[in-house]
This record gives structure tokens, C-alpha cells and sequence, in this order.
């Protein structure tokens, strides 16, 4: 696995080392439901490289990044939410929530989402 980090959880599943839901999987990419799911969908979509933050990426991540909103769209299409609408989320550091230091979006639908949010 390119430039994983042994800490990370993130990198434990993709190592196979901590089980999850996955239900989407690329050569860049796989998403899993998430385990205290905020909404009916809720799938956590990451980047098989590790990458802490947003403010980690680099020029040369913007095909892995890329990669992680073509996935929500696919499975949000799978999902069934696609037409009726759904939320990709990304946080950076601690403040906006980040509290696994991989980045990773959140697709949230399956209900009305509110704004702003937080």
C-alpha cells in the first residue's frame, strides 16, 4: 500500500486489519458505510494513499482526489440518492471535525440535509 501510515485507521482497513463494510472499491479509492452513520446513507469514501489533511495534498494528488468524487457519484447513483440529492463532505483538522487524520469524504443522503450545517 503506497504511503500508509501504521496509525492510521484508515490505512488498517485498507491494510485489511480492521474489518468494514466495503461497497465500493478502485485502483485509487474504496468506500465503506460508516459506523455511527449521521444519515440513512452514510459512506466514508477514502483514497487507498495516505494523505492527513487536506492541506497534505499535493499537485500530484489531484487524479487520487479527483477519484473520490467520481466514487460518491457512482455510489450515489448505486444508492438510489443520486436524483433526489445527496452531500459529499471533507473536513480539515481537528476544529471542522477531522478526527481520523486520512482524508476522506463523507456522502450523506437518504433524507432532507439542513443548511448550514454544524
Amino acid at each position: 500500500m503506497p504511503d500508509a501510515n501504521q496509525d492510521c485507521l484508515f490505512c488498517k482497513i485498507l491494510a485489511g486489519d480492521i474489518p468494514a463494510d466495503i461497497i465500493f472499491e478502485s485502483d485509487t479509492a474504496i468506500a465503506f458505510r460508516d459506523i455511527n452513520a449521521q444519515a440513512p446513507t452514510h459512506v466514508v469514501i477514502i483514497p487507498r494513499k495516505h494523505i492527513a489533511t487536506i492541506n497534505d495534498i499535493g499537485e500530484a494528488d489531484q487524479v487520487i482526489v479527483g477519484s473520490l468524487y467520481l466514487a460518491a457519484s457512482a455510489i450515489a447513483r448505486d444508492e438510489g440518492i443520486a436524483e433526489v440529492g445527496y452531500r459529499v463532505v471533507m473536513n480539515c483538522n481537528a476544529a471542522a471535525g477531522q478526527t481520523v487524520f486520512h482524508i476522506h469524504l463523507h456522502l450523506l443522503g437518504g433524507r432532507a440535509l439542513g443548511w448550514p450545517p454544524g
